[in-house]
């Protein structure tokens, strides 16, 4: 007789902390997926639950209810994780116990592990591309300013590199703030920019702060139109929290909600109708919910959620994802993801003003890192 028992899929996002507002659309893009999952009948009839957690943007505490998934509630397989901080507080345990974790985050590279499925950006996919579009448009001396653990420690040291291989370039300065970072604690780094001039500035703040910082920048009076503020972590999310202050400034992301597609815009409504409007999808929301798909229709293949049966499903898997079609690299357990730069609007939206006309391969360890397939700019970057 078949087995028709559910199966549990660990969930471990942040809804409480500094990046609960990244968390909680994770969370809500997975639950998406899991619904759509279970509507159309399941894991071959099977109820596909989640076991969630609140992580509370604390690294020690993913670790610890990463343990209690693995041990008490004997799940094989998490989705989650946002900061790299909490992902490496999480890889030892997952390689103890050979479990599988999917990351639907960004992060800096240089990372493998056979119980890691990556489904967010590796540098070659959004900081080479954010790095040439800047450099291009404004210039090649930059200001780097990050959230103050390793994730922006290591995006800045690799956008230098990048920017530095250009004419006429300079790193004007690296400056550092608390995860809780306010608005004041940028006073002192606006003044610096101010007076340095760079042509444009480099962020890896993350959380709450990022939008503390542009509004810093707005209150000062200084121009986008001059000296933006490029980033790879602030998406629609952190602009909802900005008020207008995002508007004229980038950001390099393999997802944008403003992709007019249809699989992007069914997606959208089925979302909404879902969850009103109280989450704001982004790059990593996207990533949360395909990667969730991914999962399941490797568990199909496989019959089975055991990681040495079901990562062999995984590799090499392709799906239609909001951003386009994506397919995980079987050779770095990374994926296949689609470049864009985008600008924000005055709706809080991002205008998609460079995008790859084809997927990138992911490089995590920067051997290549070649510039892509960008295909023409689609609008002028004049607001």
């Amino acid at each position: 007789m078949a087995n028709k028992d559910p199966v549990r899929v660990g969930v471990l996002y942040s809804e409480t902390g500094v990046t609960s507002t990244i968390g909680k659309s994770q969370l809500q893009g997975t639950l998406l997926a899991i619904d759509e999952i279970n509507e159309a009948g399941g894991l071959d009839g099977r109820e596909l639950v989640p076991v969630f957690y609140d992580a509370q943007s604390t690294p020690a505490v993913y670790a610890r209810l990463a343990e209690r998934l693995i041990l008490e509630d004997k799940v094989n397989v998490i989705l989650g994780c946002y900061m790299s901080s909490s992902r490496k507080a999480v890889l030892p345990l997952v390689e103890k116990w050979n479990k599988l974790l999917f990351y639907p985050t960004l992060y800096e590279g240089f990372e493998f592990s056979n119980n890691i499925i990556y489904t967010g950006a590796a540098p070659n996919q959004n900081s080479v591309q954010l790095a040439e579009f800047m450099t291009a448009n404004f210039g090649s001396r930059v200001y780097l300013i990050g959230s103050d653990y390793i994730y922006p420690y290591e995006s800045n040291r690799i956008m230098s590199e990048l920017v530095l291989q250009r004419q006429n370039s300079e790193k004007v300065a690296e400056r550092y703030v608390a995860l809780d970072a306010t608005e004041q604690d940028f006073d002192p780094i606006i003044d610096e920019i101010r007076n340095l001039q760079p042509d444009f500035i480099f962020s890896t703040v993350v959380g709450d702060s990022a939008a503390c910082l542009y509004r810093a920048y707005a209150d000062a009076g200084l121009d986008p139109r001059t000296m933006p503020i490029g980033s790879l972590t602030t998406s629609e999310a952190e602009v909802s929290q900005m008020g207008g202050a995002g508007i004229g400034h980038f950001t390099s992301a393999p997802y944008f909600q403003s992709i007019n597609s249809e699989t992007n815009l069914r997606c959208l409504e089925r979302f909404r109708q879902r969850f009103g409007a109280h989450c704001v999808p982004n790059q990593c929301w996207e990533a949360a919910y395909f990667q969730t798909h991914v999962f399941a229709n490797a568990f199909v293949r496989a019959g089975t959620d055991d990681p040495a049966q079901l990562v062999p499903k995984i590799l090499g898997s392709e799906l239609d994802a909001p951003q386009g079609r994506i397919r995980i690299d079987p050779t770095n357990h990374h994926t296949c993801l689609y470049p864009r730069i985008g600008v924000v609007n005055s709706k809080g939206q991002f205008t998609i003003v460079r995008e790859a006309t084809r997927a990138v391969h992911p490089d995590p360890y920067m051997v290549t890192h070649s510039m892509g397939d960008w295909a023409a700019e689609l609008s002028t970057l004049e607001l």
